[in-house]
């Protein structure tokens, strides 16, 4: 564990080292791109919030009209999932305060709105938040394949429009599934120590 912290605390400065391979990867991507594909790739960068707020607050509310205590239980933690993983997300960014690619390298073209820092990608942390979670809960293929090739579209998405490096995508991603995981663990332990306290009455 920590390792991991470690690691994790020297992310930004590994991504200062790395810099030339990054922001060569993101101009093999964004520079020459095909421009007519867009218009699709900014409908799927859109999706992420509305998506991964949305499918939560459906869950929920199934779970209430069929009166089901597991999918309301699946729904809070995916839900939970998610807003940790924005959490999480904007304090690195505000720490971190990475300017985007387009701020300081002329030729990678903008073409979506972004406003906040650039490091680690929001849009990606809530897509691969929402598809670990949604696989976790529903480990099902007609769920784990959608869910992670919506996330994956995503994230490639924000590099296509030129609003992220890939370093930024990453850390999104890892940030999204561990958040999910972590959230699942957690809800996990709650349980078993709510079973202990009921048992001992």
């Amino acid at each position: 564990m920590k390792n991991c912290i470690v690691v994790f605390l020297l992310l930004p400065f590994q991504i200062i080292c790395s810099q030339n391979m990054d922001i060569e990867m993101l101009r093999a991507i964004n520079v020459g791109r095909n421009t007519h594909l867009d218009p699709a790739f900014e409908l799927v960068t859109n999706s992420a919030a509305p998506v991964s707020i949305g499918v939560p607050v459906i869950l929920f509310g199934a779970g209430l009209i069929k009166k089901d205590t597991l999918g309301i239980n699946k729904s809070l933690y995916v839900g939970a999932s998610v807003i940790s993983a924005a959490i999480i997300t904007n304090i690195l960014k505000y720490s971190i305060d990475r300017p985007r690619p387009f701020e300081t390298y002329p030729d990678i073209e903008q073409a979506t709105h972004a406003g906040s820092p650039s490091f680690p990608s929001g849009h990606t942390s809530d897509a691969f938040s929402l598809a670990t979670s949604l696989s976790i809960a529903y480990p099902k293929w007609y769920v784990i394949i959608p869910g992670y090739a919506w996330a994956f579209t995503v994230a490639y998405s924000r590099m296509h429009l030129g609003v992220h490096y890939p370093s930024d995508v990453l850390a999104g991603a890892l940030i999204g599934a561990g958040s999910a995981y972590l959230c699942y663990k957690g809800q996990q332990w709650l349980t078993q120590k709510r079973n202990i306290i009921i048992k001992g009455f």
